[in-house]
């Protein structure tokens, strides 16, 4: 019966290690952001919907787009493709490894996250990089990217963080991995940064402790709350985008709230709210709208005009 609690993870309100955490998240995420937007634009699906007023807003510099990483942006979690390329350098032994892709294999076929594996895996990732430098598992990092996670990106989620990106507004990631690991995933992604776990260096080498707690659940929109204060946003103007239920803090934050290949909870918390839903998990919604099922996998859009014309029909 202990498993059945993975699929059901208690709701948490913020505490003060979870401000600690957005707070710091905020700030690091502030100190590190700056990206291109060259990036391909690629098409996605989307269940029907009635008509609205068209959003993303362009020119609207008060109105910022957060999305969440592990199975919004990225298939799986971005610790344990992160932990495969540091067991491939050799920073721990196979046992450790198994233990990771146990994890991983839990999240994709559960399609939730459960808090003590999520917790379990940062641990282990903390007592991993303790005594590394900071600069070492940055340079590290961009070849993880290269190698596990770049062919992991959804194409419709980022689709529909280009769109924000051509109105003319800011696009940052949230996840409760490593802000170093989010900071390289939003660059290579042209978005505009990244808030993620802040774990604690002194003098450029990581002490294995964490600034706060990971950020995780109303962590998450600690975050976004201290970040929308700072750049002086609206957040009855902007929009979330995640794919978990432990995320309905952050997304309740925002006038703008979509669930991406939802879970079951999170689904139904969004139905029942009229929340926007999106699934590019596989090409049944696609084929309803007449748009063949490979391309929320594979294909090019025309161009970003297009694109954000078909994001915004498809509403």
């Amino acid at each position: 019966m202990a498993a059945l609690g993975w699929l059901t993870p208690r709701r948490r309100s913020a505490t003060a290690r979870s401000v600690l955490a957005g707070e710091a998240a905020a700030e690091a995420a502030r100190k590190t952001s700056a990206a291109d937007d060259d990036a391909a634009l690629l098409t996605g699906t989307s269940e029907e919907a009635p008509e609205e007023p068209v959003f993303p807003v362009a020119g609207d510099v008060r109105a910022a787009a957060f999305f969440d990483l592990d199975n919004t942006v990225m298939q799986g979690a971005a610790i344990f493709h992160f932990g495969r390329g540091l067991y491939k350098r050799k920073f721990f032994e196979r046992r450790e490894l198994t233990r990771f892709a146990w994890q991983q294999a839990w999240f994709r076929l559960a399609g939730v996250e459960d808090p003590e594996h999520m917790q379990d895996a940062r641990d282990s990732a903390l007592s991993i990089v303790k005594g590394h430098r900071v600069s070492e598992l940055m340079s590290i990092g961009e070849e993880i990217y290269d190698e596990y996670m770049a062919d992991r990106i959804w194409p419709g989620t980022r689709a529909l963080a280009q769109a924000h990106l051509d109105a003319g507004q800011k696009v940052w990631l949230v996840t409760a991995a490593p802000v170093e690991t989010a900071t390289i995933i939003a660059r290579r992604l042209g978005l505009t940064g990244a808030l993620g776990t802040v774990a604690e260096s002194v003098d450029g080498v990581y002490t294995g402790r964490l600034v706060g707690e990971p950020l995780h659940g109303p962590a998450k929109a600690e975050a976004v709350r201290a970040l929308a204060a700072a750049e002086e946003l609206d957040l009855d103007r902007c929009a979330a985008y995640s794919d978990s239920h432990n995320d309905i803090p952050m997304l309740s934050l925002v006038g703008h709230p979509y669930a991406i290949n939802p879970d079951t909870k999170l689904r139904k918390y969004a139905r029942a709210r009229d929340w926007r839903l999106r699934d590019y998990r596989t090409g049944r919604k696609a084929a309803k709208v007449g748009i063949p099922a490979a391309a929320g996998v594979g294909a090019l859009a025309g161009g970003t005009a297009a694109a954000l014309a078909l994001h915004r029909r498809r509403r």
